[in-house]
């Protein structure tokens, strides 16, 4: 069993940026994948990025293309979302997750364990 507990979210300004961690108990394999969802109020948790935990492929979703960077720390069994550039419509609460599947396909469904989510407000 994999439990995750984010951190760094907050409130900025649009135009800021945020750097969120994701910190992972359990033993975190090769084939695994990290990935990071964010969920706005009324709306259906949305696909941001994913990391494959042994090669550091990365993917990400195309509204956050270029202005957020996910990356791992395998020493420290974290993972971590930078985010750029950063507008009102990225305000939501932002989920990091593991999958053990190995190269799973963006849905929340292909991810097994989940942190509680921290929240980003981004003020216009």
């Amino acid at each position: 069993q994999v439990q995750l507990v984010e951190s760094g979210g907050g409130l900025v300004a649009a135009g800021a940026s945020l750097s969120l961690s994701c910190a992972a108990s359990g033993r975190i394999f090769d084939w695994y994948s990290m990935g990071w969802f964010r969920q706005a109020p009324g709306k259906e948790r949305e696909f941001i990025a994913t990391i494959a935990w042994g090669s550091g492929r990365t993917d990400y979703a195309e509204s956050v293309q270029g202005r957020f960077t996910i990356s791992r720390d395998i020493t420290q069994n974290a993972v971590h979302l930078q985010l750029n550039s950063l507008n009102p419509e990225d305000t939501a609460v932002y989920y990091c997750a593991v999958s053990l599947r190995y190269n799973p396909s963006f849905g929340p469904s292909e991810y097994d364990y989940w942190g509680q989510g921290t929240q980003v407000t981004v003020s216009s």
